[in-house]
């Protein structure tokens, strides 16, 4: 009985030793996923910047050709 339980008590030891390690890895990985997310989130906060401005900078050509084409059919009665 006793040599069971000193087995039983070593496998626990193991797996206390085990879940801690698995514990500090998954704490690592979800630093590092928090990292990755953040880099992510401002390159596409760069990216929609950046896709804002050009918009912003390009003239809207139907705008201009709106108001010459109705100026063109008041024109035309």
């Amino acid at each position: 009985m006793e040599r069971l339980n000193s087995k039983l008590y070593l496998q626990n030891c193991y797996i206390m030793k085990e879940n801690e390690r698995l514990r500090k890895k998954a704490q690592i990985l979800n630093q590092e996923n928090q990292a990755l997310l953040t880099e992510l989130k401002q390159k596409l906060s760069k990216t929609s910047n950046t896709k804002n401005n050009a918009k912003n900078s390009i003239p809207d050509l139907n705008l201009s050709s709106g108001g010459s084409g109705q100026n063109a059919s008041s024109s035309n009665n």
